[in-house]
């Protein structure tokens, strides 16, 4: 695997590496979004290129341990094996994020399940005073084909 394609040492799934070089990787509007992802109230935005990519996901490497908390992502490298509802952020690319800041709200692919074609979840907003994650869908292909991006 190319190394240009890994964000945290983690591959991008083939259909993404493909949707981001043919420029399909973009958002498929706010409503489409609503209808796959219903109990995300607040807009997204896509991160449309590896150097985005690399970056947003740097940044939320760089969140300190309470903000972690908060949004119920920890390290499974450092600790205890990750379960959900919590995100391991060693297994995780994020992919999409909240566009006003404020909204607390991500899509990130979670390698957990399947290093090839991981899963996709979602910020579930506080049902206390934790954020949870909740799956979209169990692929990242499946994501693509509900989006219609190819």
């Amino acid at each position: 695997m190319n190394d240009r394609w890994q964000i945290n040492g983690l591959p991008l799934p083939d259909p993404l590496i493909d949707l981001i070089e043919s420029g399909r990787w973009r958002h498929p509007g706010d409503e489409v979004l609503r209808q796959l992802i219903p109990w995300l109230d607040d807009p997204l935005d896509f991160m449309t290129t590896i150097d985005e990519l690399r970056l947003h996901n740097r940044l939320i490497a760089e969140l300190g341990t309470d903000t972690l908390e908060f949004f119920q992502i920890g390290r499974g490298s450092a600790a205890r094996p990750i379960v959900m509802p919590w995100l391991d952020l060693d297994q995780a690319v994020f992919i999409a994020e909240c566009r006003y800041a404020g909204d607390d709200i991500a899509v990130a692919l979670d390698y957990r399940t399947n290093p090839a074609d991981p899963r996709v979840l979602a910020t579930a907003l506080p049902a206390a005073r934790h954020c949870s994650w909740r799956q979209v869908t169990p692929t990242f292909t499946q994501f693509v084909d509900a989006l219609r991006l190819r």
